[in-house]
């Protein structure tokens, strides 16, 4: 592992037979632009069935084993950019942003600008230094195409206080989603291990076997025909859980390509970080932050016909 963050092991399927070596990698790997993967390629850092000198354009002919070795991250600068942020609460140990949808949270592998972490650094000047020059203040992160609340340290004892708050599930958080179909019970508290999915590892699924314990509760808010809105409290926070549970109960979340179907009714998940209530890290304070439904959120459900007016915790 000497120079390398990651040593990931891929099987390629039947279903992927034709595809070009890059193109196949793109997919595998959420994130990560074509120019990275043909990087990691042309530096001999994917190997083929033990074969090491392979092309971008290789043609997969199903069954192969792929092992991709993932080099530390470059030590770079990390620019300030002048991006819009939504803060709905500040103060000299934290911030909260209710993050746009689209918007990565963190530089990563070939996503150097654009992300929230650019625009923090120009919006605010003190953050913590915990997680270095890639995620200065970060704590925990949303997905790409998920928007809501997402918790920024200014200082490292905050950072480390709600590091551990995290952890250890004192943060109560929220989320509201519009997912396919109606309810047969209108709560429900879900439990299963999470791990990457055998048949198809670019994505992550509800397995019987190496996968980490996923907890999640929800309520149906309100019904119409084929869709439902839907709050959901989780207890762990693990790699795309909340999609994977709701597709685990046959209702997959509204857009949600990766775990349903693409729908031209939204064009990206229907999914949103509403609501955080958890004591200061610093003064102990009991803190109650809501952030606001997106404006695509509020279209689709009113499309839908759908009443967001009925989630209490929008209204207090």
């Amino acid at each position: 592992m000497e120079g390398f963050k990651d040593i990931i092991e891929v099987k390629v399927s039947q279903d992927d037979r034709g595809k070009r070596l890059d193109a196949f990698l793109s997919e595998f790997f959420e994130n990560t632009t074509r120019n990275y993967i043909q990087k990691l390629i042309d530096n001999q850092n994917v190997t083929v069935d033990g074969k090491e000198k392979v092309k971008n354009g290789t043609k997969l002919k199903g069954n192969e084993f792929i092992i991709i070795r993932i080099p530390e991250d470059e030590i770079l600068e990390v620019l300030p950019e002048d991006l819009p942020i939504d803060i709905v609460y500040e103060d000299k140990d934290m911030v909260i942003i209710n993050k746009d949808p689209g918007v990565i949270v963190h530089p990563a592998q070939g996503f150097y600008t654009g992300t929230l972490v650019n625009a923090v650094l120009y919006h605010i000047k003190d953050l913590s230094t915990i997680n270095g020059v890639i995620r200065p203040g970060i704590v925990h992160r949303l997905d790409k195409d998920t928007s809501g609340l997402i918790v920024v340290a200014k200082n490292d004892m905050a950072h480390v206080k709600l590091t551990e708050m995290f952890k250890d599930k004192t943060i109560e958080k929220r989320y509201l989603c519009i997912c396919k179909g109606n309810f047969r019970n209108i709560k429900g508290r879900i439990e299963t291990l999470i791990g990457r999915d055998p048949k198809d590892r670019k994505k992550m699924a509800v397995v019987t076997e190496n996968g980490k314990i996923a907890i999640t509760n929800y309520e149906v808010v309100d019904s119409v025909d084929n869709f439902s809105l839907v709050e959901v409290g989780i207890e762990t926070g693990r790699t795309h859980q909340i999609r994977v549970h709701m597709k685990s109960l046959n209702h997959p979340i509204l857009g949600d390509s990766t775990y349903g179907n693409s729908d031209n009714i939204a064009k990206r998940q229907m999914l949103h970080s509403y609501y955080l209530k958890f004591n200061h890290p610093i003064t102990n304070e009991e803190l109650i932050i809501v952030g606001d439904l997106k404006e695509d959120f509020k279209s689709v459900a009113k499309r839908l016909k759908l009443d967001i007016k009925k989630v209490s915790r929008l209204n207090k």
